[in-house]
């Protein structure tokens, strides 16, 4: 129990760039990297059927999965649709609906948007979209490794076929 003199300590500022990408046989692999107080790590891994916005989605959840406390976090990703769903209160908006968008059509993904949402009720995240065009380092790295993830996944269940 804390004390009400106590002060309560400030969230640590994480930032965590994420890429979720799909090959032309639709195996997905996405890529996460945090970094946190000067050091970093890197996460990746692959689903055998996936969208790239899906592999955006599984991302940006296992990127704030990993933190072990609640945090304030920047999370960069290439995708519009998911930086504008998650910024513009997009998904907090299909979620109340029932999972319908505005012409009351069927979101898809609905499960990882439900893990989404729950997870960003814990963190304060600010999501943010960056060009994978530009000169942006860490979001190049993730790119190469969703790519690599996704290749990986592939070659694994050629050779399990």
């Amino acid at each position: 129990m804390i004390a009400e003199d106590q002060p309560l300590s400030e969230p640590k500022d994480v930032t965590i760039y994420t890429r979720g990408v799909s090959s032309l046989t639709r195996v997905g692999g996405y890529a996460v990297i945090l970094i946190y107080n000067g050091r970093r790590k890197e996460l990746a891994g692959g689903d055998p059927v996936a969208s790239n916005c899906r592999m955006d989605l599984r991302a940006a959840i296992e990127g704030l999965r990993a933190l072990k406390q609640p945090c304030r976090v920047t999370l960069y990703n290439n995708n519009t649709y998911l930086v504008d769903a998650m910024a513009k209160g997009w998904a907090a908006k299909w979620r109340a609906r029932g999972w319908t968008n505005n012409e009351k059509k069927p979101t898809p993904h609905v499960d990882l948007w439900e893990e989404l949402l729950d997870l960003c009720a814990t963190h304060e995240v600010y999501f943010v979209y960056r060009r994978l065009e530009g000169q942006d380092r860490e979001l190049s790295r993730c790119n190469l490794l969703a790519h690599e993830a996704a290749r990986s996944f592939e070659r694994s269940a050629v050779w399990k076929a």
